[in-house]
């Protein structure tokens, strides 16, 4: 009777908070009598009661009561876990890294149910989205299992919402709000926020409705001082993006067995953000009998973001410069304290930027679950989901106009601060000396409209149900129907006037002279004298009205054309357009069992999962349909163009397909009284990023020389990410609400993606000039060496001027010559690497005191690292690092208060810079923010709360080798929060 006898007090509690969770190996049915408690100490019981009776490793967070979520952002919540590390957006937490395995590897369900993403071509969840008063648990699934959806090797994060036949009976819940964020200077600093929950059952509890809906109006800014990217040079480079070995130059290595970096371009950027979050969710049930339960939910969630930013850059011209001053730390990678350019009247470059996207989600999904016999249960799940995201203005997604001065004659840049320290020398004319910025120096020089959307679909059916063998054992299985299509698009409206374009003194009525004083006044360096603090602003509106005013007087054609007629504007004129579909079916099969071993009682699962996918990928590329040699080692492919003149691109289908068998075993043994041994293995898969299946072949430029041209492109044949897991680890229960808990984990993983090259493809059926019959002709003709192309070109054109490959100074490819080859770059599955971590986690109750605490530490390794000393290509894992919690709470009589905080290692986000080498690694800092909150019930319906975001105001670094080459360093502020909540049931 043990299967049947191993009680879930968390099963009870949670169905009684409305969540609906994925079963369990150990779910009973036999009920007895549990008091349900809220407030802190209570979603902390019901957490570690799931953690304890589930099969396999899961952490969880449970709502408070109906309606509050421990944090306001689902992924701030979640970090509280051991193993769970997240990244911020905006001061907000975004997606979230599990055991060192970043966003792309971890899958994210919501009630079960595969969700979408828009994150354009990753499959990255984005938490953000999601308000959290909606939200009754979700679960971190660390382990594998047959009976989930197949898609993280990290982790697979389950969002469980209320459903009404679970807690029967009128609830409901409103709550209001006023934020405070205190890192805007120029939105409202304090904006409201409203949600509200209900829930109610009739017809003798037969049928329910939920609705939750929730309305947030945010205001917030980040500042930064940002480095495009650091060129990297072996000690003995002097030549192009690099620095030269002269007396100017103080402790610069010299030695090819060094490295140094110089920044290309450092900008400081003020931005401002105004973000409007709608969320809604229906729920409608109906048991006509007491056998059979029907869902049918609705989800909606749209974030429309705008955004302004002002920013001022020096662009430094490295060896270009009229000369440079250098002064260096020591060690075999170099980075500068100082560095300093002169020019002769370079441009101090200024930067108007306004644009937004608006990101929507919904879901509508029917559910039917049917007891068919006291054995047997079968349940029928269908949802069709999307994610999309876009722009919400004429401007697209990402937008820049700039201007400058062009009397820059000198820039130092300092980085000896945790702010880079930028000075700026302007020149007032013959004799040369310093002068202020002038409003009549200023003039428009280029500008860049991008525009993005991407749109995500998921189609998904499953059957299910569940067999029981005996009292102690059941079977569980399921089919599942899977369709995903993902479509990527986007364009790109650039005006190349950097050199200048309009007349001083055309822009002096719309500027504002600013300044960057106090804006970083959190950072190190913030206010160092030797900062160059003033610059001009302006709307975007205004500085496009001078530039059309100016390109309409003078007459000059735009390069490009956005929707609005001009070049200043997005263009929905799709230039990039990416399409894949991934089309899966599954089966599993999961055996549960109950087993006593002297004594001790034991939980076996043992699963299987089979899955077979067909991958379908095209994207928009144009094509070419000759090639022509104009002399010397040059070849240029002319592009295939319609009867109206317009490049003509088309669509190619690339198709792949793979299987998996994963299977699972999840064994815990309870050795002694509230101990319990855990013991897993699993096999899981992550799918390849949309980028890396794209169909079609892009180019790299239409110009190529004697050995063919470069292209790059997707695969969708390749095979997911998969990896091996083991885990152990140890769980003492010694206390009501508290537990200490230490365990290992160990992921043996494959085929992560690298690149491929393949050499001597032809493409396009173009014809090759080289060492066609024309040429062929002319080297037996005239004797010449035919490596010698550019007399032997000549000797073409002065000679065979009638001949039909020849048009002017041109010399075309024609039938029967060779076919054009090319070297085509594409992902491969190729990678292997080993993770290995510890975690341990302790919840401690102070008895009736009300006070309580939580402590938890996770450590990661990996057998792969970067190495500073490679300036080449290398493999990689991002997003590892250590991390930890402390949590101190106090819940006793309505009266409740936290204080939370939690701690990043550093850790590497990515390689590759912007402006640097495409080897380049990205750094980010360690990092540590503590979070207060607090509530008070002034009686069974009123609750009073407050709550604190990031209240010791922490900034935030990012770096390429060494913290001295800053990429970003910068400033969120805090939050605050306060407000009433009103319940009622």
């Amino acid at each position: 009777m043990l299967f049947k006898k191993k009680i879930l007090a968390s099963s009870v509690a949670l169905a009684l908070v409305g969540t609906t969770l994925p079963a369990y190996a150990q779910d009973g049915v036999l009920i007895e009598e549990v008091i349900v408690q809220g407030g802190i100490r209570g979603s902390l019981t019901r957490s570690m009661d799931i953690k304890r009776d589930s099969a396999g490793v899961v952490d969880a967070i449970s709502a408070e009561d109906m309606g509050k979520f421990p944090d306001a952002n689902l992924a701030e919540s979640l970090q509280r876990i051991t193993g769970v590390s997240i990244s911020r957006q905006r001061g907000e937490g975004s997606q979230v890294t599990v055991r060192g395995f970043g966003p792309e590897y971890n899958l994210v369900t919501l009630n079960g149910r595969q969700m979408p993403t828009h994150s354009n071509t990753s499959r990255s969840f984005d938490f953000g989205d999601l308000a959290s008063e909606g939200i009754a648990g979700v679960q971190v699934y660390k382990t594998g299992r047959a009976d989930v959806p197949t898609g993280g090797v990290g982790s697979l994060i389950n969002i469980s919402t209320t459903r009404p036949l679970d807690s029967p009976g009128q609830t409901a819940s409103f709550s209001a709000k006023m934020v405070n964020d205190t890192s805007t200077r120029e939105g409202d600093k304090i904006t409201p926020e409203f949600s509200g929950i209900y829930s109610n059952t009739f017809a003798n509890d037969t049928i329910g409705i939920a609705i939750t809906a929730s309305s947030q109006t945010r205001n917030n800014g980040v500042n930064a001082a940002e480095t495009t990217g650091w060129f990297t040079n072996p000690g003995d480079h002097a030549g192009a993006n690099g620095i030269p070995n002269d007396e100017n130059q103080v402790n610069r290595s010299t030695s090819d067995a060094e490295f140094y970096s110089i920044p290309q371009q450092l900008a400081y950027a003020i931005n401002e953000y105004e973000s409007k979050r709608v969320n809604g969710q229906l729920v409608l049930q109906w048991a006509p009998t007491d056998t059979i339960t029907g869902t049918l939910d609705y989800i909606y969630s749209e974030l429309d973001l705008d955004h302004t930013m002002s920013d001022m850059s020096a662009w430094f011209s490295n060896a270009n410069a009229s000369s440079q001053t250098s002064l260096w730390n020591d060690g075999e990678q170099r980075s500068p304290l100082m560095y300093s350019e002169t020019h002769d009247n370079a441009d101090f470059a200024m930067g108007v930027h306004q644009d937004g996207r608006k990101n929507e989600n919904s879901s509508v999904g029917l559910n039917l679950e049917w007891q068919a016999s006291d054995r047997l249960s079968l349940a029928l799940d269908y949802h069709d989901s999307s994610a999309e995201t876009g722009a919400n203005n004429p401007y697209g997604t990402s937008s820049l106009v700039t201007m400058a001065s062009f009397n820059k004659v000198g820039s130092t840049v300092y980085y000896d601060t945790e702010l880079p320290i930028l000075s700026q020398n302007l020149n007032s004319g013959a004799d040369g000396a310093d002068r202020p910025l002038y409003k009549n120096d200023m003039i428009i020089t280029g500008s860049v409209f991008s525009n993005e959307a991407a749109k995500m679909d998921i189609e998904q059916s499953k059957l299910s149900g569940n067999f029981e063998l005996s009292e102690s054992s059941s079977i569980d299985f399921g089919v599942q129907l899977t369709e995903v299509s993902n479509r990527f698009v986007s364009s790109n409206v650039q005006l190349d006037n950097w050199g200048g374009f309009t007349q001083p003194g055309e822009l002096t009525d719309i500027l504002t002279r600013s300044s960057i004083a106090g804006q970083f006044d959190q950072v190190d360096g913030g206010n160092d004298p030797r900062l160059h603090t003033e610059y001009f602003t302006t709307s975007l509106e205004e500085i496009i009205a001078v530039g059309e005013a100016s390109y309409a007087a003078t007459g000059k054609t735009y390069a490009q054309l956005g929707d609005c007629g001009t070049g200043y504007c997005a263009s929905t004129d799709w230039s990039v357009d990416k399409r894949t579909t991934e089309e899966t079916s599954s089966a599993y099969i999961q055996l549960n069992s109950a087993l006593e071993y002297y004594g001790m009682p034991v939980n076996l699962q043992v699963g299987l999962r089979y899955e077979e996918t067909d991958v379908t990928s095209a994207a928009l590329a144009p094509t070419y349909d000759e090639v022509y040699w104009l002399g010397g080692n040059e070849f240029t492919m002319v592009a295939a163009v319609d009867e109206n003149g317009d490049a003509i691109q088309a669509f190619d289908d690339y198709t792949g397909d793979y299987s998996l068998l994963l299977p699972s075993i999840d064994m815990d043994i309870e050795v002694a009284e509230n101990v319990i041994v855990r013991a897993s293995y699993s096999q899981t898969a992550t799918r390849p990023s949309f980028t890396d299946v794209q169909g079609g072949i892009t180019v790299g430029g239409t110009s190529f020389k004697n050995d063919g041209g470069f292209a790059n492109g997707g695969n969708p044949g390749l095979i997911p990410i998969e990896s091996d897991n083991y885990d152990v680890s140890v769980e003492w229960y010694y206390d009501e609400g508290s537990y200490l808990s230490v365990g290992y984990f160990e992921k043996h993983v494959a085929n992560f993606i690298g690149s491929s090259v393949r050499k001597g493809v032809p493409l396009f059926n173009l014809n090759f000039p080289l060492e066609g019959t024309l040429f062929n002709q002319a080297v037996a003709d005239s004797g010449l060496d035919p490596l010698q192309y550019s007399d032997v070109g000549a000797y073409i054109l002065a000679n065979y001027p009638d001949n039909a490959a020849i048009d002017g100074d041109r010399i075309y490819g024609v039938d029967g010559d060779p076919l054009v080859t090319f070297q085509i770059t594409s992902p491969a599955n190729q990678e292997n690497a080993t993770v290995d971590g510890v975690e341990i986690n302790l919840q401690h109750n102070f008895g009736e005191t009300g006070f309580g605490m939580i402590a938890n530490a996770t450590f990661v390794n990996a057998d792969v690292a970067y190495n500073n000393m490679q300036i080449d290509s290398q493999f990689v894992l991002n997003g590892l690092s250590d991390s930890a919690n402390l949590v101190a709470f106090y819940d006793k009589d309505g009266l409740q208060a936290r204080l939370a905080y939690n701690w990043r290692d550093t850790f590497l986000a990515g390689v590759g810079q912007g402006a640097g080498t495409l080897s380049n690694p990205t750094n980010t800092e360690a990092y540590g923010q503590l979070d207060i909150s607090a509530s008070y019930d002034y009686n069974d319906n009123l609750t009073i709360f407050f709550a604190g975001l990031n209240v010791l105001e922490e900034t935030y670094n990012v770096y390429g080798r060494d913290e001295l080459q800053v990429l970003q360093a910068g400033q969120t502020g805090a939050r605050y929060d306060i407000g009433v909540r009103y319940s009622f049931k």
